[in-house]
C-alpha cells in the first residue's frame, strides 16, 4: 500500500505537558514514520508518514492530545516523501 506524507503543527498548550511523547506513542502504535520537535513560539510540529488510513487516525489523536494538554489549533498538509525515515522520533 502507497505511503502518504503529512506535517503537522499543533498550537495550544502543548509544551510541558508531555505531548512530544504522547504523539511518539501514537505513531509507534500506528506504525507511522516521522519525527515531532517543539517550536521556540511554543508550538509542536513535525511530519508522519504512513498508509493514509493510519494517518487519519494520527490526526485524531493530535486533534484531542494528552489529558494535561489543551490543543487549540492544528493545521494540517501534505507533503512529498523526500526523507526517509526509519522510525518516529523526537527531535
Amino acid at each position: 500500500m502507497a505511503k502518504s506524507c503529512i506535517e503537522f503543527r499543533v498550537e495550544g498548550v502543548v509544551q510541558g505537558v508531555g505531548f512530544r511523547y504522547f504523539v511518539l506513542k501514537a505513531a509507534a502504535a500506528l506504525d507511522l514514520r516521522g519525527y515531532v520537535r517543539n517550536e521556540y513560539d511554543g508550538a509542536v510540529v513535525g511530519v508522519a508518514v504512513g498508509k493514509e488510513k493510519d494517518l487519519q487516525l494520527f490526526k485524531q489523536h493530535l486533534k484531542a492530545g494528552p489529558s494535561r494538554s489543551r490543543v487549540e489549533k492544528v493545521v494540517f498538509a501534505n507533503c512529498d516523501i523526500s526523507e526517509i525515515y526509519s522510525s518516529f522520533e523526537i527531535r
